[in-house]
C-alpha cells in the first residue's frame, strides 16, 4: 500500500444521513477539515513514504473525499463501486472515468450487485495470506464477491457486519503487513467471528475496545511497519507497538462526523 489515491475535501460536508454517524445538525467545519486532511497527507508522504495520487473533487459530491469507496484495484484491473444509496451513486461516473484515464482495465459489476470498493474488500499481503475478506449486509452485497473472486482469481471470504455503526469492513477490520489483524469482533456475526479465528491465529488477532472502535481505531492505513490511525486510540497504539509497528496518530474528527477516518480517505493502488 505505498501508492494511494486521495481526493481533497473541497466539497466535504454532511449533506444527508445514510449511516448512524451522519447528522445534519452536526455541521462540518470546512477549514478544520481541510487542515486535518492536509495533516494526514503530510504524515503519509513525509513520515510513511507513501506516494499520493490526487484526483479532482466534484461539486455536489461531499463524500467523494472517501476514495476507499471508489472501487477496488488489483494490478492493472479496476472494479468501480456500485453504491447502495442514491446519494453516493452520483460518484460512480467520476471514479470510473478516473480509472479509465489512468489506463486501468475497468470491469463493471451488474447494476443489481452493490459493492462499495476497498471499504468492504480487504486482504493481507500475498506473502502472508492470499485470501481476501469481503464485508456485507450493511452496504455491499454478498453476491458481488462471487463475481469479484472470478475477476481477480482470488478467494474472497464474506464476513457479515451486524452493527450499523460499523457499516463498512474497514471501520472494524484492519489487516496489517505482518499478518496481524487489528479488529473489533463485536461488529461481526458469530459465523464471521469463527471464520476470522480460523484464518487468523490467536496470537495475530489484536482486539480493539469498543471505546476505541468507536473512535475508528481500525480505520487505519498500514504501509510496511507504519500504521496511520485517528488520534485518541492509545490502547490500539500500544497493541501496535508491541508488534513492532510505528503508529502515527492524526486528528480526523471532522471526517468522523460522516463516518470515516484515515483508511476511508485513501485507496490503495498497489
Amino acid at each position: 500500500m505505498s501508492r494511494l489515491l486521495v481526493c481533497p475535501p473541497d466539497y466535504f460536508s454532511v449533506a444527508y444521513e445514510i449511516n448512524p454517524w451522519m447528522r445534519l445538525s452536526n455541521r462540518v467545519n470546512p477549514e478544520r477539515a481541510r487542515a486535518q486532511w492536509s495533516g494526514l497527507m503530510k504524515v503519509l508522504e513525509e513520515d510513511v513514504g507513501a506516494v499520493l495520487v490526487r484526483m479532482k473533487p466534484a461539486p455536489g459530491l461531499p463524500d467523494m473525499v472517501f476514495t476507499a469507496n471508489a472501487g477496488t484495484v488489483c494490478g492493472r484491473r479496476a472494479v468501480p463501486s456500485r453504491f447502495r444509496h442514491p446519494e453516493r451513486q452520483r460518484e460512480e461516473p467520476y471514479f470510473e472515468a478516473w480509472f479509465r484515464k489512468q489506463g486501468y482495465e475497468v470491469q463493471k459489476l451488474d447494476d443489481d450487485l452493490y459493492f462499495e470498493g476497498a471499504g468492504d474488500l480487504l486482504g493481507f499481503p500475498d506473502s502472508v495470506q492470499g485470501a481476501w475478506f469481503g464485508g456485507y449486509r450493511q452496504r455491499s452485497d454478498i453476491r458481488a464477491y462471487v463475481r469479484l473472486g472470478e475477476l481477480f482469481s482470488r478467494e474472497i471470504i464474506p464476513l457479515e457486519l451486524v452493527d450499523s455503526r460499523f457499516y463498512h469492513l474497514d471501520t472494524c477490520f484492519c489487516p496489517l503487513s505482518g499478518g496481524e489483524l487489528l479488529y473489533y469482533p463485536t461488529a461481526f456475526d458469530s459465523y464471521a467471528k469463527t471464520v476470522i479465528a480460523e484464518r487468523v491465529g490467536e496470537p495475530f488477532r489484536l482486539v480493539v475496545t469498543e471505546t476505541e472502535a468507536l473512535r475508528f481505531a481500525c480505520n487505519a492505513v498500514c504501509v510496511g511497519k507504519h500504521v496511520v490511525l485517528p488520534a485518541g486510540c492509545p490502547r490500539a497504539m500500544t497493541l501496535l507497538e508491541t508488534r513492532g509497528y510505528q503508529p502515527h496518530p492524526v486528528p480526523l474528527d471532522e471526517f468522523m462526523k460522516a463516518g470515516g477516518s484515515a483508511k476511508c480517505l485513501t485507496l490503495a493502488l498497489e
